[in-house]
């Protein structure tokens, strides 16, 4: 049951076994406890991510933070002793279904579904194509070297190619246990308030983005690292329960001063590449006439767009790509990942992502100015746009058409609506007037704290995200031999990810546990066809 507090989910203590004085400790009223440490340029920054949604007030002491957060009660169970089993619903089949993306769709369902190309694509973007393939998979170098074309990695990093964090085109993997984190997970970094376009403020010294590895001669920022303790036990009808596991995090080994007293942490794995050209093309007009900010349909969802800056038009625009539908195109997205998982510039970011306070990454040698020229990004783009969607498979069987009136049943489609129709999309007639079935809106909702990170990104508070397209979501096991799920992978099933759902989703939720054995398996059916 979530009835009781779980109070401290503190498997990271601020004093260990060799320091048996604890030093006074912050202010707790807020729900968080910042303590003391010791060799500032040691001692790990801890943060448990179930919640993180309050400043630290900071002892005038202290040198290295411990962040602790107090875990908030989750909803209660919901009752369970329910009517006797009636009927189930069968959803009729509309045979579109079966081309999630359109006339783009392809065939595939192997290790390689995710890295095809349109069905439909032309001989022109198929040359494109195979170009920004070859960009994204390309592993960089520091500069100077004999490959021009490919130096420039750093001076700080996260990964060296694009392909080492979207494995497959897939889905990251969080931190295993107490192992150093993989490329496919990065840690966002931001203290309160907002940039002049309503951006998060980067952390002072790190930056907006934690870079555990760096060339030779210069610091590397530190190690992240991740334990996951279980939680109370969530009841399911007919079928006992099932226990969430909450991460707590931790930098270690910081390669500069401490971190600032009121940072804020939210980790984020890599998210899937298909079907981006086809969001791309779905009209501003579809997501605005989704949102429901005020609720005045009274269903409990108030969808909203998050509006972020352009920085290539100057202008402030709908976002729709990333956690937070914080990147406005996919060119954004390709150039932000550049600078801040290879520190790349491009010609839409031409700063290095060096901060002040670090001065041998200021210093550091550069590959070009830009490092990424217009061509390449481009490429990139187009390579991001035109990553197909694989087809449906068993969409008509009985027990998939059972799971998908459970699906609506349950209200899911209020935010993973099934489908729409892009409009025109300029340079991409393949993508364009395709009838499509993502299972999103594209708009950011407030899922409740036990998911919230406490992090405001533009307009984005920190217990709202993206709705996340679901296409694809039964071939993650099969292309990345993983299931883990949402932001930063806490979930080990599509139904622990259920779980996880609160606020605006939170009656979802609920109508998930209450229904009988057979209708849950016959969704998660359902789910595993997409």
């Amino acid at each position: 049951m979530w009835s009781a507090w779980v109070a401290a989910l503190l498997l990271l203590g601020a004093c260990g076994d060799d320091d048996p004085t604890p030093q006074p400790s912050g202010n707790t009223d807020a729900g968080v406890t910042v303590d003391a440490g010791t060799d500032a340029g040691t001692q790990p920054v801890r943060h448990d991510h179930a919640f993180w949604n309050h400043s630290p007030r900071v002892h005038p002491r202290h040198d290295a933070r411990v962040l602790r957060a107090v875990v908030p009660p989750l909803p209660d169970d919901p009752p369970i002793d329910t009517p006797d089993e009636v009927p189930l619903e069968v959803a009729p089949f509309d045979p579109d279904e079966t081309r999630s993306g359109g006339a783009t769709t392809v065939p595939h369902a192997g290790p390689e579904a995710f890295v095809q190309s349109p069905a439909n694509i032309t001989m022109e973007h198929r040359s494109r194509f195979l170009l920004g393939e070859a960009n994204f998979e390309v592993d960089w170098v520091p500069a100077p070297s004999g490959q021009r074309d490919r130096d420039g990695l750093g001076p700080l990093f996260h990964a060296t190619s694009c392909l080492a964090c979207h494995v497959a085109n897939g889905r990251g993997a969080p931190v295993a246990g107490n192992t150093k984190a993989p490329a496919s997970l990065l840690v966002r970094l931001s203290v309160p308030g907002t940039g002049p376009h309503g951006e998060p403020v980067p952390e002072p010294t790190y930056g907006d983005q934690f870079q555990p590895r760096a060339i030779d001669g210069v610091p590397a920022e530190g190690q992240v690292q991740a334990t996951y303790a279980s939680l109370p036990a969530l009841s399911l009808r007919g079928e006992g329960s099932v226990t969430l596991q909450s991460p707590s995090y931790e930098l270690l080994d910081l390669g500069y001063v401490p971190l600032a007293p009121d940072v804020r942490l939210s980790p984020r794995i890599a998210q899937p590449m298909v079907g981006l050209g086809l969001l791309a093309a779905i009209p501003d007009a579809t997501l605005l006439a989704w949102a429901d900010p005020d609720d005045r349909d009274g269903d409990g969802i108030r969808g909203r767009p998050n509006r972020v800056w352009n920085a290539k038009e100057g202008r402030e625009v709908l976002g729709r790509f990333g956690w937070k539908a914080n990147q406005p195109d996919l060119e954004h997205q390709a150039a932000g990942a550049l600078l801040g998982d290879m520190g790349l510039t491009s010609t839409l970011f031409p700063q290095p992502p060096c901060t002040a306070a670090q001065s041998q990454c200021l210093k550091g040698a550069t590959g070009g100015e830009p490092e990424v020229d217009a061509a390449n990004l481009a490429s990139l783009s187009d390579y991001s746009h035109l990553i197909a969607v694989p087809a449906r498979r068993g969409a008509d069987r009985e027990d998939v058409r059972t799971g998908k009136a459970a699906f609506l049943r349950a209200s899911c489609d209020r935010c993973h609506r099934p489908s729409t129709t892009t409009g025109e999309l300029p340079g991409f007639p393949e993508l364009s007037n395709q009838r499509i079935w993502p299972y999103t809106d594209l708009l950011l909702h407030d899922l409740g704290e036990a998911l919230a990170d406490g992090r405001t990104d533009y307009q984005a508070t920190g217990t709202e995200w993206r709705t996340p397209p679901l296409w694809g979501l039964g071939l993650t096991a099969t292309v990345n031999g993983h299931t883990r799920l949402l932001h930063d992978g806490r979930a080990r099933s599509v139904l622990e990810a259920i779980l996880w759902h609160g606020g605006e989703a939170q009656a979802s939720r609920e109508a998930v546990q209450r229904m009988s054995p057979k209708e849950r398996a016959a969704l998660l059916t359902f789910l595993d066809s997409l």
